[in-house]
């Protein structure tokens, strides 16, 4: 027995539920560091609420991917896992930004880093599942162009979380000035925006998609031992929570390999999503840090969603040349490219005059992003059993979000004893560690070039 050969748009569907999880993390990713400072937080304590993210990627993805591995019901494998993160997630975004109507109880800065932190949670729960059915569902020769497609997904999905709170201010006149300690409106009602449109995407992919049943699994798997691809796994055996540190031990070398690829990948990113509001307000607006409720500060805040935008909607379209342009070169080749124009558009921030030229800035940071949402994992994918392809895309996640937290720990520290306050520096070392990243993609081994090669 073979995968089936799924159409265009078959695989469309498949990841369109990413569109409205990504949408979402954009709203967090443009908004959240601006939320936190309306409500109080300190420039230099941003990056610590940050790292309930990352830390909420460390403790559910793997236990998310373990236990859709072993699911199987009316509802599918893999689905079950989606509609119930949507469902939280929606909650999460809702509430975050509105935390200040919980005032009488707790500050208002605590309940906003506690609803961002079930946001966190349920978008990890929503998110794991979908890697591992893109690796469930396709062949080996449609496994790039799947991860692509998923990529322009979230790609567009970012776009509009990125670009609605400008555009609900500057074409529906909604404001985006309040008062002191309160949230404007515009966020307020992108959030809940974003919160529609990530239900109805995920219900789409429940809707359209198939999932193979475990039998069909099973004749698969036997196929590729036969070949020679993978090892049976010994599933004989009870299984439990803790084979993840297992399963973590036996991890293939392509994954070892690629973990850090990884780390500087993520490293720079999270740097880039933690300070550009305040380095851009600060070294592009001329604002003093302290300054986050001013209608300037705001101005430059709702700048950066679109600059997030633009470099999402770049992402997005250039996935689409990603399987061409791996064909042509390979996919290390291609990775390690995009890595190096993506390192250079952040630190040309530093350089750029005025906010119009970040775009040209954000254009290098797409390019890098959409082939560090495809790349990694379609080479990955190949490495994998696919009885293990849940635990394993989860224990993947590790190499994300570890290199999150240790900037979450260190960023702020970084900014304010080591930059002297300047956060332009910030977002210069995310673009070394794009470039570092981009050094040590030589080191990795694509297995399924070499089968195809073969």
């Amino acid at each position: 027995m073979e995968k089936r050969k799924l159409s265009f748009w078959q695989i469309w569907n498949m990841s369109f539920g990413f569109l409205g999880i990504q949408m979402g993390f954009a709203l967090q990713n443009a908004n959240a560091s601006r939320i936190l400072q309306i409500f109080g937080a300190d420039l230099h304590e941003l990056s610590w609420f940050w790292i309930i993210a990352p830390l909420m990627g460390l403790i559910v993805q793997p236990i998310v991917g373990h236990y859709s591995d072993k699911t199987w019901g009316r509802f599918g494998r893999r689905k079950p896992y989606f509609l119930v993160g949507a469902l939280l997630a929606s909650i999460g975004l809702v509430l975050m930004p509105q935390a200040d109507i919980f005032i009488a109880f707790l500050p208002a800065l605590w309940v906003g880093a506690g609803f961002l932190m079930i946001m966190d949670a349920s978008f990890n729960i929503a998110m794991e599942p979908f890697r591992a059915l893109v690796g469930d569902n396709l062949r080996t020769d449609q496994r790039t162009a799947g991860f692509s497609i998923q990529t322009a997904l979230i790609g567009f999905g970012a776009v509009i979380g990125s670009w609605l709170p400008y555009a609900l201010t500057n074409w529906f006149g909604i404001s985006n000035v309040s008062e002191e300690g309160s949230v404007p409106m515009h966020l307020i009602w992108s959030f809940v925006i974003g919160a529609i449109i990530l239900i109805v995407s995920i219900l789409i992919t429940i809707v359209t998609t198939k999932e193979y049943s475990p039998e069909e699994l099973q004749q698969i798997e036997s196929n590729l031992s036969e070949e020679g691809v993978i090892e049976i796994v010994d599933d004989e055996k009870e299984s439990s929570l803790l084979d993840i540190f297992e399963d973590f031990k036996k991890m293939p070398a392509t994954m070892r390999q690629l973990s850090w690829v990884q780390f500087f990948s993520w490293f720079g990113l999270f740097g880039m999503w933690v300070f550009a509001v305040p380095a851009i307000a600060q070294h592009i607006y001329g604002l003093p840090l302290t300054d986050s409720s001013s209608k300037t500060y705001q101005n430059a805040g709702d700048w950066v969603g679109i600059l997030f935008g633009v470099y999402n909607l770049v992402s997005a379209l250039f996935a689409f040349t990603l399987p061409y342009i791996a064909k042509r070169i390979g996919r290390k080749k291609t990775h390690s490219t995009s890595l190096i124009i993506g390192g250079i558009g952040l630190i040309s921030i530093y350089f750029m005059p005025n906010e119009d030229w970040l775009i040209l800035s954000m254009v290098g940071v797409g390019i890098a992003w959409a082939s560090i949402l495809a790349m990694p994992y379609a080479i990955l994918a190949g490495s994998i059993n696919p009885k293990k392809m849940g635990v394993y895309m989860g224990i993947f996640n590790f190499f994300i979000v570890i290199p999150q937290i240790i900037n979450a720990i260190i960023g702020g520290p970084l900014v304010k004893y080591l930059y002297n306050d300047h956060a332009i520096f910030a977002l210069v070392t995310s673009g070394v560690s794009f470039l570092i990243a981009a050094l040590l993609v030589a080191k990795v081994k694509d297995v399924d070039e070499k089968l195809n090669e073969n």
